[in-house]
């Protein structure tokens, strides 16, 4: 059987430029078009990479009749009005986390995904992670037990990035600790309390008044007896940089290591027992498998930042690609949807909000629950 394939446009070119050959070698795709404002930074990853259709102006793709879908991939500020122009051009999207950074954007994009009965991914790595599957797998199996209680943290430090970022809310950027938590149990959330700690260099707070080191959330899961906890810290706090997931089951328990490069920990009753997480390649098409160990940021001297901090996103991209395009082909929605991707990221805008409120409950929004 015969298929057309998908013709893929990606909108951002540093960390997006990852994504480029895996498109290219995904059965499912054809890697058509590139989108960056620098035309000679365009041209240098065009050239490279062989792909012909370019453009400098992101309103001139989405006239092309040709593209199917659209990756987003650019600063976190810009994700929602792309987002938003992209489905009322009749584009499918996949946008990196988080989806956007306020309420009424989230569900902006919800209801536009809806109208137009077009494909909405938030390309959330840690929901396929080789940790999150391996996790997953076990919890499949049974060998978990009943799940009793989520944990997840997501810390790193961010100074040096591009200035966007300093003093931003560390729980407008949670989608990294809230994806796992809800992913896990196919949970949405339905409030949240947190409280925010410490505080940042007063410098950082002038750009979004946002003072705390670190936030931590509660996240009551709804028509679920769980509840689950996650915390995030981007500024002033000593802390290898750790994106970790833990779950605690009336069988098994899994904890993510403390250290990077070191192993993780399974609890049997009282007894612990580290363990080597294997790699899930084999869950993919053979042409895309060599991603999940390797890509375009994977040598010394060219890696993003991202990489470099967030130890190859757990070999998760090509799983995301996979996921999006098999949800297109197939007719079906992805995971995360357009309201699954607004749940997790308005968890972290309402638990920012309720740290500023002293921990007062924040309800999840209607639009955002199934």
């Amino acid at each position: 059987m015969t298929q057309k394939k998908l013709n893929i446009a990606i909108i951002g070119l540093g960390f997006g430029a990852e994504f480029i050959p895996i498109y290219q070698k995904h059965p499912l795709a054809n890697m058509y078009a590139i989108c960056q404002r620098n035309e000679d930074k365009l041209n240098e990853i065009g050239d490279a990479f062989g792909v012909d259709v370019r453009y400098t102006d992101y309103d001139e793709l989405l006239k092309d009749p040709n593209i199917d879908a659209v990756h987003i991939n650019t600063p976190i500020q810009a994700h929602a009005e792309q987002s938003l122009k992209a489905l009322r051009a009749g584009k499918h999207v996949a946008c990196t986390v988080p989806m956007a950074t306020t309420v009424e954007e989230c569900r902006q994009i919800v209801e536009a995904s809806e109208e137009t009965g077009l494909t909405y991914m938030m390309m959330e790595t840690v929901v396929y992670s080789r940790e999150f599957l391996f996790v997953k797998e076990m919890f499949e199996k049974g060998e978990l037990g009943k799940i009793q209680f989520l944990r997840a943290s997501h810390q790193q430090e961010m100074a040096g990035w591009p200035g966007y970022w300093e003093g931003l809310p560390p729980m407008h950027y949670a989608t990294h600790c809230v994806g796992p938590v809800l992913a896990l149990p196919k949970a949405q959330a339905e409030y949240v309390s947190c409280f925010g700690s410490g505080r940042i260099d007063e410098n950082l707070i002038e750009k979004y008044g946002s003072p705390f080191a670190i936030e931590t959330c509660h996240i009551k899961l709804k028509d679920s007896d769980l509840s689950a906890e996650v915390t995030r810290s981007l500024f002033n706090t000593a802390r290898q940089y750790r994106e970790s997931f833990d779950v605690y089951g009336s069988k098994k328990s899994f904890e993510w290591t403390l250290i990077e490069h070191e192993d993780s920990v399974i609890h049997t009753g009282e007894v612990p027992s580290k363990v080597k997480i294997p790699d899930y390649a084999h869950l993919l098409p053979d042409e895309i498998a060599s991603f999940t160990t390797a890509g375009v940021y994977d040598s010394d001297d060219n890696q993003h930042l991202s990489f470099i901090q967030g130890a190859g996103h757990g070999g998760s991209h090509p799983h995301l690609v996979n996921e999006f395009l098999s949800a297109l082909t197939e007719g079906r929605a992805p995971y995360p949807d357009a309201r699954e991707s607004a749940n997790i990221t308005c968890v972290g805008i309402l638990a920012h909000e309720s740290a500023m409120a002293g921990g007062k409950i924040m309800k999840l929004p209607e639009f955002t629950l199934k």
